[in-house]
């Protein structure tokens, strides 16, 4: 499946809240650099540094901006205008483009970029860099299907998507959840779209797993439960839960270790009071882990948000799973929580029946059950990457004919 020389993909994340895009981009940069190709990630988020970054992959950071309202984002870091640092954002990602030269650019999730910053790049692509493929990268649910209407129709993202991208592709399954049905998107449209099933993540070593197991210091035979959050900056109320759940007893860790991994986007004084309350009963918890693969590899459950990227992680391994999903500020975890757990790949619990009483039910039912919930993980739908690649070397033969 060879393409000559290596391919140049520039890929676009935009990271204003949370770490599921850059995580994203990360495991498709991964993945296609064996076409061959050379990847270069333009990214917003503060913490892209952490991950390892492999050989033929590089990002150039831009200053980041952190998600307030669906409509209001301000810089992260820099003591500026919001509207200066997307100027400066916008400059940055066009003249990447132009240095770059690449072969595709593929946006992650966001048509028209943040407040539009890449419409430029797409539309100076269109007129001077024709060999070059615009893709948009759509994870499986966008949001429930009013809202999303709403959206797209207001910001014209239909007419983006018509005008300046080449292929659309959604990292799902058509057969779980149809984008194109649910969100009314016009047949001249539809024909670009391109379902890839979901996104593969990395399966550690026995030796990964053994090594991340030092490194926090589990060593014990009971069973291992991981509650998670992602970034973290919503993620109290389910910790909270949690330890209420297991804190009245005296032998809560006599059914088993907790490792919580709070996330980095966690307030300070918020972690320390978890980490007080966890050491009383004898569980674990750090903010943050590289390897989080590994770190999802020692566990025997997990207890988890509804993001795209968290469940292919846990899926990636057959990790039996408590998916308690976010509301807000979009139903998406929610829409995939349902149909994950009524195909049953999982348990969820709605956030508004969220209860100590009523996490520490299903957990408990769950570590019995949880070698059953494992196999029935084993035929996930994880073809994305091997679609992708397909997409990208027979785009890339096929502009090598038109010119």
């Amino acid at each position: 499946m060879g393409v000559g020389r290596p391919l140049k993909i520039l890929m676009y994340s935009h990271d204003t809240y949370g770490l599921g895009h850059i995580r994203r981009t990360l495991a498709i940069a991964k993945s296609v650099r064996s076409i061959p190709a050379n990847i270069l990630i333009l990214t917003g988020s503060p913490l892209v540094g952490r991950f390892a970054i492999p050989q033929n992959v590089d990002f150039v950071r831009i200053p980041g901006m952190i998600k307030i309202t669906n409509e209001e984002y301000l810089p992260l870091s820099m003591k500026l205008d919001a509207t200066q640092v997307l100027k400066i954002r916008e400059a940055i990602i066009l003249a990447t483009a132009r240095s770059f030269l690449p072969d595709y650019f593929v946006v992650d999730k966001a048509p028209l970029g943040l407040k539009k910053e890449v419409v430029q790049t797409l539309g100076w692509i269109k007129r001077c860099l024709k060999s070059c493929k615009t893709v948009l990268g759509l994870r499986d649910i966008m949001d429930d299907a009013e809202e999303t209407i709403r959206e797209w129709r207001d910001k014209d993202v239909y007419g983006a998507m018509r005008e300046l991208y080449d292929e659309i592709w959604v990292y799902g399954v058509r057969e779980y959840y149809d984008p194109i049905k649910e969100y009314k998107i016009s047949d001249d449209i539809s024909q670009k779209v391109y379902f890839t099933g979901y996104i593969p993540r990395y399966v550690p070593t026995r030796n990964d797993i053994a090594k991340v197991r030092r490194e926090i210091g589990i060593n014990t035979q009971k069973p291992i439960v991981l509650v998670t959050t992602g970034g973290g900056g919503d993620g109290y109320p389910i910790i909270n839960t949690f330890l209420k759940a297991f804190e009245s007893e005296q032998d809560a860790g006599a059914h088993f270790i907790a490792l919580l991994v709070t996330g980095p986007f966690l307030g300070t004084a918020k972690f320390a009071e978890i980490e007080r309350r966890a050491s009383r009963l004898g569980w674990i918890t750090i903010r943050f882990h590289r390897l989080m693969e590994a770190v999802i590899g020692l566990s025997d459950v997990v207890i988890s948000m509804g993001g795209y990227n968290t469940v292919c992680e846990i899926f990636s391994q057959r990790k039996p799973c408590i998916i308690v999903p976010r509301t807000v500020p979009r139903k998406e975890q929610l829409i995939r929580a349902q149909i994950l757990a009524r195909l049953g790949f999982c348990e969820f619990i709605r956030p508004d029946e969220l209860s100590p009483m009523v996490l520490r039910k299903v957990l408990l039912r769950m570590l019995e059950e949880r070698r059953f919930k494992a196999r029935l993980m084993e035929d996930f739908p994880f073809t994305a990457f091997e679609i992708i690649r397909e997409r990208l070397v027979l785009g890339h033969r096929e502009a090598q004919v038109e010119c």
